[in-house]
């Protein structure tokens, strides 16, 4: 589900529009001087500290903005480090990047990592919200009833325009989270590895609500490239999502990757009906596995969908990576 209607109240304006406005700010200032390629805009690199910026199209003609933090004092000649991979870049950069700390925390020290941030790049990023439909959900996911009437929705209170959500709703008949997937691993980890010096082996992947359908989507492919991966509330807004249909084909056979799945209570407890399916459909297919070993974890939180994503990110950290 989008985060998108979201009203800042200091400014008046939508999550996804305060977001976009920082990211249209395309810089020319220099980034960090002990790296190679594109630069860095001086507000990125004086708000997240070690932290680089650069653009890049996929092998499927898109363009994506990374942002790429590394540990503090990190040496790539002395230890080489995995990493993790973090969906919707434009919004969750800001509340997942400075985390990187937690590296350092002397009381529940959190594995080493690089973490990756993968959004939207230049004019492209105003659209986040909708370009990530085409990419983080499955192809042939269908579309709920709930998510047209909440798109109607916003709509109605002026949040969207009928062009928008014309648009929004379009990426959806064409989703193409099978070409995103092979974006991450076959075209942009590559380059992390040449340019960063990455540990072969213990990568992460994190995502969050409609990023949280792609992570299980992710998981039940049974790929070996991700190590463990993180899916918070996700976006299983349909009772006949295709990540049911995976599940099924599956077996009784299940992943090797470990899977941690979050979940917030006042979804499940509100009164909006897409976030109570999307809740009530996470716990379903938790109780569907074939066995609950210790390679899938869940968690539930006490916040909202939009406010559970730093609280998601550091329970999968906590749980998946920790030391």
């Amino acid at each position: 589900m989008v985060e998108a209607g979201v009203r800042c109240v200091e400014h008046g304006t939508s999550l996804d529009e305060s977001t976009a406005t920082l990211m249209a700010a395309r810089a020319v200032d220099p980034g960090r001087p002990d790296r190679k390629g594109p630069q860095m805009s001086t507000m990125w690199q004086g708000c997240l500290a070690n932290t680089d910026y650069f653009e890049m199209r996929s092998s499927g003609g898109h363009d994506y903005g990374i942002w790429v933090t590394t540990p503090p004092g990190y040496d790539p000649a002395a230890a080489q480090v995995p990493v993790v991979y973090v969906l919707d870049g434009n919004w969750a950069v800001g509340m997942t990047a400075p985390l990187v700390v937690t590296q350092l925390d002397p009381m529940q020290a959190i594995q080493p990592y690089i973490q990756v941030s993968v959004g939207y790049a230049g004019a492209e990023a105003e659209h986040w919200e909708r370009l990530r439909n085409r990419d983080l959900v499955p192809p042939g996911e269908p579309i709920a009833k709930e998510f047209i009437d909440a798109v109607e929705m916003a709509v109605q209170l002026g949040a969207k325009t009928r062009e928008q959500a014309d648009a929004y709703l379009a990426e959806l008949n064409d989703s193409r989270g099978d070409a995103f997937l092979n974006f991450l691993t076959a075209d942009l980890h590559p380059r992390i590895e040449r340019d960063y010096g990455t540990a072969p082996s213990g990568h992460g992947l994190f995502g969050y609500s409609y990023g949280g359908l792609f992570s299980l989507y992710a998981w039940l492919t049974g790929g070996t490239f991700f190590e463990s991966i993180g899916a918070g509330s996700p976006g299983i807004v349909s009772a006949d999502s295709q990540v049911f249909a995976q599940l099924q084909a599956m077996g009784d056979s299940q992943p090797a990757t470990k899977l941690h799945v979050t979940l917030n209570d006042r979804e499940l407890l509100g009164d909006v009906a897409i976030y109570q399916n999307l809740a009530k459909n996470a716990a379903t297919f938790l109780h569907r596995l074939p066995s609950r070993s210790g390679s899938v974890t869940s968690e539930v939180m006490h916040e909202t969908h939009v406010t559970g994503l730093q609280a998601a990110f550091l329970s999968y950290l906590r749980t998946c990576r920790a030391r």
